[in-house]
């Protein structure tokens, strides 16, 4: 048996344990995947949306790894970043208030809003986005999927494909309480036309500034948060000329604020939300032969 530590976190209802492995390997590369989906089996163990590992990091300062409740590695995710700036910041891993954090959807810059030593809030510069097909990867013989068609099980979906550092497809809706998310997430999510699955988010535009969402996640299933796919709705929305370059996104967790700039040749979008700390724990865990 192992003892492991580890903090409890969310970002607006989006939920995860949080370890630390910043001085050293406390679970095996090998086992992260099987001990990540015991951790989030809710009502058997902690529960949680996914797990995020605080790494060192050859490229930044630190590194942040974010596991999906399936074992599965994602990319990037909005609010555990968030969380993983409180946990860093908080325990004294890497006390900066502006730094640099190393995804596998890229180097992030983040800047933390730090009051009496305790972070309320963090920007986070999610980097430039694409929409590119190849690169979302959608099977598709266009360039850039925008407002495309999809057949889903004999229904028609109308979407547009955006990578914020993990891939997203968002489908804007004049009524979500129409939106059957349990029957049609997981058949979006799984659909032939993405290898490597995708984030689904439903979209009601409010004005140009505000839209309220829901989201099926890639490896998760229903959410009450997700930044990246907030970040994408923001990207998505402008880019097809609904939406303003500020705008406050609505979520089932609470809100996030998205601002849209150009850069590097492509859209990029700054995110800022919060992060709550909810326990800190120590558990007996059994990592097997």
């Amino acid at each position: 048996m192992t003892t492991l530590r580890f903090s409890k976190m969310h970002g607006l209802g989006n939920d995860y344990v949080v370890i630390d492995e910043s001085e050293g390997t406390v679970i095996p590369e090998d086992k992260k995947s099987g001990v990540v989906e015991q951790l989030c089996r809710r009502g058997f163990s902690i529960g949680a949306d996914g797990v995020i590992f605080v790494s060192p990091s050859d490229l930044a300062p630190i590194k942040f790894r974010i596991f999906n409740s399936d074992g599965s590695e994602a990319e990037m995710c909005g609010n555990g970043i968030r969380c993983f700036a409180k946990f860093i910041y908080e325990n004294k891993v890497v006390e900066e208030e502006t730094l640099e954090v190393e995804t596998l959807g890229g180097i992030k810059t983040l800047e933390l809003n730090v009051v009496e030593g305790k972070v309320v809030s963090t920007r986070v510069d999610m980097g430039p986005a694409s929409f590119f097909a190849r690169e979302i990867p959608m099977n598709t013989d266009k360039e850039e999927f925008l407002d495309g068609e999809l057949d889903v099980g004999g229904m028609k979906f109308t979407l547009t494909t955006v990578n914020v550092g993990n891939p997203h497809a968002v489908i804007f809706t004049d009524d979500l309480e129409e939106v059957d998310l349990g029957e049609v997430g997981p058949l979006i999510e799984c659909h032939p036309a993405f290898p490597e699955r995708i984030n689904v988010h439903f979209v009601r535009i409010i004005s140009p500034g505000e839209v309220e969402m829901i989201t099926w996640e890639r490896g998760a299933g229903f959410t009450l948060a997700c930044g990246t796919g907030a970040t994408s709705v923001a990207l998505a929305g402008y880019r097809l000329g609904h939406l303003d370059r500020d705008v406050q996104v609505h979520l089932p967790g609470g809100d996030l604020k998205i601002s849209v700039y150009h850069g590097e040749g492509k859209l990029g979008a700054f995110m800022e939300g919060g992060a709550t700390m909810v326990f800190d724990g120590i558990m007996e865990i059994d990592l097997g032969p």
